[in-house]
């Protein structure tokens, strides 16, 4: 944990602070390099496991001081300024468990640890409440932090629809914490396995490049100047065939359709992505030839470090022998 913030873990009683018995409160102090900021933007950087737009119902909701004092999701920060979060207990869930099958790779009283098939979306979306891996963890946990509210009940990270592969959720907000910061400060091993189209001739390198809403459609991510955040992607080259090459990407940070975005920049496209790939079908394919295969982490109550990893699976396995049988030809 930072040494900005600090949760506390003893709630403070209604009849002394008007706070309700189970709120979270976290504690945050602005740094000389955060000057400036606005409180809704400091509060979605020291707590990225929700999203902005919630932060700003809860300051809008009163839920925030800015030294003891209420303050607007337009508040500019002064070096030194204690922010005081308060975290209401979640609401009742709304979405439902279902008796989906999950490959789990981990579980004890505080995260589980799945490997997530292709084609399962994780969270659900208004209008689409069942068939996710929420809804799957729903029924096998019981158990699943709040702090992303209703729809994503311990979600610390996501992996595309179409994306496979090793993935952590959370039973308790201690653990959602732990894990959701260990991301924000980078300590969380992420590798991932793609193929892409062309031949990369160099071994490997380092992708750093700034990702935000692309202007021309907002529903696709883009490398952009303006309204962007920083970006930092190592690949490695794992095989070569004639027109596709295998790699393996490690995330350093985690913004929305990362190592897709990254890869079309480079002007390598991850095979079978409909959004940021080429229109034609590559094998049959129905989506990217993208998997999550390893994690690693601090466990959130003991700090030792454990590390999980997958099999890339079929169709993609499939894909690739036969590249490699080509190849050998």
């Amino acid at each position: 944990m930072d040494r900005s913030r600090e949760l506390l873990v003893n709630f403070i009683s209604e009849d002394e602070h008007g706070l309700l018995a189970g709120d979270n409160t976290m504690v945050f102090q602005a740094e000389p390099g955060q000057a400036g900021k606005r409180l809704d933007v400091f509060l979605t950087g020291e707590v990225p496991e929700m999203t902005r737009s919630h932060i700003q119902k809860l300051i809008d909701e009163g839920r925030v001081t800015v030294n003891g004092t209420a303050a607007k999701a337009n508040a500019k920060l002064k070096p030194g300024d204690e922010v005081v979060f308060v975290i209401p207990e979640p609401e009742e869930l709304k979405v439902e468990g279902e008796d989906i099958p999950l490959d789990i790779l981990y579980e004890d009283s505080d995260l589980i640890v799945i490997n997530k098939p292709r084609g399962m979306v994780v969270h659900p979306a208004p209008g689409n409440t069942s068939g996710t891996l929420v809804n799957a963890l729903l029924f096998h946990c019981k158990d699943l932090s709040g702090i992303n509210g209703v729809m994503r009940p311990g979600i610390v990270h996501r992996l595309d629809k179409d994306t496979s592969g090793v993935m952590m959720a959370a039973k308790n907000d201690l653990a959602h914490l732990s894990l959701a910061g260990q991301i924000k400060d980078r300590e969380v091993t992420r590798r991932y396995t793609a193929l892409v189209h062309g031949n990369i001739q160099e071994p490997g390198g380092v992708v750093e490049a700034p990702i935000g809403r692309d202007p021309q459609d907002r529903k696709k991510m883009a490398v952009v100047l303006k309204n962007s955040k920083p970006a930092l992607t190592r690949y490695t080259v794992l095989e070569r065939f004639r027109d596709y090459t295998l790699v393996e990407c490690k995330l350093e940070t985690g913004r929305t359709h990362q190592i897709r975005v990254h890869l079309a920049y480079l002007g390598h496209p991850v095979v079978g992505d409909p959004k940021y790939g080429t229109r034609k079908a590559h094998f049959g394919l129905q989506g990217q030839a993208l998997h999550a295969g390893v994690l690693g982490f601090r466990h959130p109550r003991t700090g030792d470090y454990l590390e999980f990893s997958a099999p890339v699976p079929e169709p993609m396995a499939g894909i690739i022998k036969k590249l490699q049988n080509q190849s050998a030809m």
